[in-house]
């Protein structure tokens, strides 16, 4: 069965609501009009349930079957990010400095679409959870949602989320097994030197060449003291200090990102980044303080959960539009919350249209809204198939 003839029977309708969200785009924590607007149309689509106020901006809908059994949960995100849209389509960001960049407002739609089938027809044996998660973006809001108790009020026996991916073209489902993405830190760092004048650096202590020294430092530590069969990633993407050509500061900031899968990869960058980071500031003669700040755990993905992910997946697109991911990504993602509390898979859908399709979190990102109805498919035919009506 290929795209579902109901959802692609109101594929406008689908594009006209991702085109509203895309232009009234909100923050994390921040996603009052576009919680208001999906309460508002799965109220609409006469779901059994809407529940508001989870996380504060989070919605849930719950959807009963023609008969009683298992509940199953499907999850998308809302929130934005705080970048200044230049894409230049007619639906572009009204709201400065926000944009959909990253296609939550296309993850949001196409959950939406798969709620008005599911509540029209009902043709499953069980309960679906439709979760609308806020703060993906750095605010944790899945994490949120679970320790509300989310999985205790919503009984869940799995839990499934999807991601567009434009670097896949559209239609395909791209997947894998085990770790999907990966763990993530901020770092963050202030060198304390002695400032002094920059033509006579014997009478102070420079911050910058310790921050310098780091830096550099900080590359050995995946390459020296990681397994090279394991993966990890330290990042310095910020340096600040100065405000002259003459003149040596006093302080030195720093701030990084570090990814793990394996959470003995995690502990042994922690480790090592405060060890190089005040170990080398005193042996320069200085000062610091570091700080590691454990993120998003990584995202894996259950065996059993994935391979019912591949079959729909091929059911709507066809086995050769799926494909096992070679290598995870190490970009991170909160839906790991979910899936550290119930079992479950997250699965990337192709949206790119060309070679030179903007990336995720860039400026010119638009969603691909031929995309729609293949999502809305996808989370529809995984409900029939694992909820089969008996």
């Amino acid at each position: 069965m290929p795209i579902n003839n109901r959802i692609a029977g109101f594929h406008e309708d689908m594009t006209a609501w991702r085109r509203d969200l895309h232009e009234h785009p909100e923050l994390g924590f921040e996603e009052h009009r576009t919680s208001g607007i999906v309460a508002e149309k799965l109220r609409a689509f006469g779901c059994d349930e809407v529940i508001t106020g989870i996380a504060g901006t989070g919605v849930v809908g719950v959807i009963r079957g023609s008969a009683a059994g298992p509940g199953i949960g499907l999850r998308a995100d809302m929130d934005a990010l705080p970048i200044e849209e230049v894409s230049g389509v007619a639906h572009a960001s009204r709201n400065p400095g926000r944009m959909h960049a990253c296609g939550h407002d296309g993850h949001t739609t196409m959950l939406l679409g798969a709620a008005r089938y599911l509540a029209e027809t009902r043709n499953f044996a069980g309960t679906v959870y439709v979760f609308f998660q806020p703060a993906e973006e750095g605010g944790g809001g899945g994490e949120v949602m679970v320790k509300e108790g989310l999985f205790d009020r919503f009984p869940c026996e799995r839990v499934f989320g999807l991601h567009n991916w434009p670097g896949a073209p559209a239609g395909t489902f791209v997947w894998r097994d085990g770790p999907m993405m990966a763990a993530t830190a901020k770092l963050f760092a202030t060198i304390r030197g002695t400032g002094s004048h920059g033509a006579m650096p014997h009478e102070g202590n420079d911050p910058i060449v310790i921050a310098a020294q780091i830096v550099t430092a900080l590359q050995s530590v995946v390459a020296r003291n990681v397994e090279p069969m394991q993966a990890g990633v330290i990042t310095i993407g910020a340096i600040a200090g100065g405000d002259t050509f003459n003149v040596i500061p006093d302080t030195v900031t720093l701030r990084g990102t570090a990814r793990w899968f394996k959470p003995e990869v995690g502990d042994l960058l922690e480790k090592k980044y405060l060890a190089i980071v005040e170990g080398v500031a005193a042996a320069f003669g200085g000062t610091a303080e570091a700080v590691f700040e454990r993120g998003y755990p990584a995202t894996v993905n259950e065996t059993a959960s994935t391979r019912l992910a591949i079959h729909a997946a091929a059911t709507v697109s066809g086995e050769a539009k799926v494909q096992e991911m070679p290598v995870p990504t190490m970009g991170g993602e909160d839906f790991s919350y979910m899936l550290n509390a119930c079992p479950g898979n997250y699965i990337f859908l192709g949206s790119g249209k060309g070679a030179n399709d903007p990336a995720l979190h860039n400026a010119r990102y638009d969603f691909n809204d031929e995309v729609l109805p293949v999502g809305a498919s996808y989370f529809a035919t995984l409900v029939e198939q694992l909820l089969p009506r008996r």
